[in-house]
């Protein structure tokens, strides 16, 4: 279905943007269009791509602008077929300072890219979203829950646009993530700090979320909300697979406390959402709610019986132990070249 098509990806000199390159450049894609506002950071991910897949690199075009300028994703959207939309402002406590930037990306930038994406009469757009818009209770997340909310609004008079997000937790080695740090911290004979040992986090690989994006690319329908049955293991497990597998000491753990808007444990999926969800193996599709503004009958007549299934997070989902994480940490690309780097 990429054949000779353009897919454009919002954000997409971060993680996502990188593994999907990795993963389409050597297909019959057509072209894929890198919007984002970092020109240094696309000139670098130009030199990276045409260094290790000269063969293809020219299928990459690179657009600079911001998902806030309603013209500029305009002009990028033009004659695109496919759209995923990664562009955000993710780190938690950089949002509780500065909320309204979040808003700014993450709500009015996504309803940008919708409107652009609808307009232009592009196929399919993803929107990538975080199990922290589940219950959310810090900025980053309340602005996550909006561009779902914005995504399923926009669904119901898309026309042939089809509008799905996916909802997914920590992916592993993500820019900014945790994991880079500690291997920093044990380098460097640093404190490897944690927030709080019993905080538990699903974990999953860039590979398993570009998975995601691509299921619900081609089973989820218009207004859905997809979500990966991932794994989780408790922050103290994550800090000792790494360290096993990079030389540290548990005892140089150095417990820092709960940072701004934190949770103990992240939601993937919600009590109310379990009411309607489908579960699809490995995955869970939650289609929109496409009630109209007339609740009446709602009252006189009573919905439907609900689902039994209950909320899903990382407390109930499949817990890893040290050994169990520290296989999936080492599998990761990015793991491996640290490990070589280091003779490991």
């Amino acid at each position: 279905m990429f054949i000779g098509k353009t897919l454009m990806i919002t954000g997409g000199t971060g993680s996502f943007g990188n593994a999907v390159l990795n993963r389409f450049l050597r297909t019959d894609i057509g072209e894929v269009r890198i919007f984002s506002r970092d020109e240094k950071k696309q000139d670098d991910m130009r030199h990276e791509f045409q260094a290790k897949m000269p063969e293809v690199s020219d299928k990459i075009k690179f657009h600079i602008g911001d998902v806030r300028d309603l013209n500029a994703v305009r002009e990028a959207a033009m004659g695109v077929d496919y759209i995923f939309h990664a562009a955000a402002l993710k780190q938690v406590p950089s949002c509780e300072f500065f909320p309204m930037e979040a808003v700014r990306t993450n709500v009015i930038g996504t309803d940008n890219v919708l409107t652009a994406a609808i307009d232009a009469g592009v196929k399919s757009v993803i929107c990538l979203s975080t199990d922290k818009a589940a219950y959310p209770i810090n900025a980053m997340g309340i602005s996550k829950a909006m561009e779902e909310r914005i995504a399923v609004a926009k669904s119901r008079s898309s026309g042939k646009t089809k509008i799905c997000c996916t909802r997914y937790g920590n992916v592993m080695c993500s820019r900014g993530s945790v994991i880079p740090l500690w291997i920093e911290q044990i380098k460097n004979g640093q404190p490897i700090t944690i927030t709080e040992p019993r905080m538990t986090r699903f974990i999953m690989s860039l590979e398993e979320a570009v998975d995601l994006v691509l299921f619900a690319f081609e089973h989820g329908q218009n207004g859905d909300l997809l979500i990966q049955k991932a794994p989780a293991c408790t922050i103290q497990t994550q800090a000792e697979a790494v360290i096993e597998l990079f030389g540290g000491r548990k005892e140089d753990i150095k417990v820092i406390g709960i940072r701004h808007g934190e949770k103990m444990y992240e939601t993937l999926l919600t009590n109310e959402e379990c009411a309607k969800a489908v579960d699809m193996g490995n995955f869970y599709r939650v289609p929109a709610d496409n009630r109209g503004l007339n609740y009446d009958k709602y009252f006189k007549e009573g919905d439907e019986e609900r689902n039994t299934l209950t909320e899903f997070n990382s407390n109930n989902t499949r817990m890893l132990n040290v050994e169990e994480t520290k296989a999936r940490i080492a599998a990761l690309d990015y793991i491996r070249q640290e490990l070589a780097k280091r003779g490991r």
